[in-house]
């Protein structure tokens, strides 16, 4: 199974990195839909489309505007949005407004329910996070592995059994070790905390996303910190893949 990184930034688009979207070509799944989503439609591979919205901050959704050239053409369709009744509320409300966007998209809305089965054998379910306005995490099981998302929330937070033993974590990881104390502040984790969190998670791989695009270098979280804690750690780019 192929995991892509269309965004892996936070908050808003840098040089470097676009806004919170992963992408599972092969089974037609996204996971959020920030400002990276303008990359899905060349490299889907099935004509429909499941989003799974983590919630409705504009840095997870504003993308799903993005989509409405290829549904109009017929490209990727059907499109059906997944997320809590106050996302898909706040998003319909809100982003679609006709005053901020005058072409309604036709999406199937879909409000979460406790598990949910995909085409391809796997199952997604969902867990309520700790971040302002809420948010949730997914973890999608296959027969023979197992991916879990966990962004805008602050590690360890209270979700180690929901993501236990997954073979791919993907976990937001806004600021560096210097920069901890924000954390709580703004509902975001910190390098040494989320570390902690996989090593005592016993996941097998960790993977970074939603980092702070105020910077743009090499290593923007200390990465050094990071894998002295927990060494399988990588932090993602916009366009990279991964296989699992």
């Amino acid at each position: 199974m192929r995991l892509q990184f269309p965004g892996t930034g936070g908050f808003h688009p840098n040089e470097r990195r676009h806004t919170a979207s992963l992408l599972l070509p092969e089974i037609g799944v996204a996971l959020d839909a920030g400002s990276g989503s303008f990359r899905i439609g060349g490299r889907l591979q099935t004509r429909s489309l499941d989003v799974f919205l983590t919630h409705a901050h504009l840095d997870h959704v504003c993308g799903l505007t993005f989509l409405l050239v290829e549904m109009l053409r017929g490209e990727i369709f059907p499109v059906r949005v997944y997320g809590s009744r106050e996302t898909l509320t706040a998003v319909g409300a809100h982003l679609l407004a006709p005053e901020l966007f005058p072409v309604e998209p036709d999406f199937e809305w879909h409000e979460l329910t406790e598990s949910i089965a995909l085409s391809d054998e796997s199952r997604l379910t969902w867990t309520s996070l700790t971040h302002p306005g809420g948010s949730l995490g997914f973890r999608m099981d296959w027969p023979d592995r197992s991916l879990a998302y966990i962004t805008d929330t602050t590690a360890p937070g209270d979700y180690a059994a929901f993501i236990h033993g997954v073979d791919v974590l993907i976990h937001e990881c806004y600021f560096p070790d210097d920069l901890a104390e924000w954390a709580a502040e703004t509902g975001h984790s910190s390098a040494s905390h989320v570390a902690a969190l996989a090593k005592a998670a016993q996941v097998q791989r960790l993977v970074l996303v939603d980092v702070d695009p105020q910077r743009a270098d090499d290593d923007p979280i200390g990465m050094d910190q990071v894998r002295a804690i927990f060494p399988n750690t990588e932090l993602a780019e916009d366009l990279m893949e991964i296989e699992f």
